[in-house]
């Protein structure tokens, strides 16, 4: 299994279409066995999904995401965890363990962002990244 997480200076990355990179993890037998750190090339959005598809990830842990894009992922296969912050490591590791806190309804309304948050953090009642007030 390879698991992704949109990743920013050892941190798990609030907005999925914006993310410059993922860090992924090689898992074999629940355990991590590799880490690697990619960057996107300035890939966005839907387009993110085919990079994650061509970099062999089964599973993403992100902060906000928007509709099309969990639509996108879906039809990759890939196994969504939204609405997570925090330490992309920890948030790896919670995973395997299953202990990993997650929204599964996540939404991101990105061009609704009120009082500067971001998706994902719940600054102002986001809830999980459902930033429109």
């Amino acid at each position: 299994m390879r698991i992704a997480v949109t990743y920013e200076n050892g941190s798990i990355f609030q907005h999925f279409g914006h993310t410059a990179q993922f860090k992924f993890y090689d898992v074999e037998e629940n355990r991590i066995v590799g880490e690697q750190v990619a960057d996107t090339q300035g890939s966005g959005h839907g387009a993110l999904a085919g990079f994650l598809t061509a970099n062999g990830v089964n599973v993403l842990i992100c902060g906000g995401i928007g509709a099309g894009a969990q639509n996108a992922l879906a039809e990759a296969g890939i196994q969504l965890y939204g609405g997570v912050s925090g330490s992309a490591d920890e948030a790896a590791a919670a995973l395997l363990a299953g202990t990993l806190q997650y929204n599964p309804d996540v939404q991101c309304s990105h061009h609704n962002h009120a009082h500067g948050s971001s998706c994902g953090e719940d600054k102002h009642g986001c809830h999980g990244g459902d930033c429109r007030h």
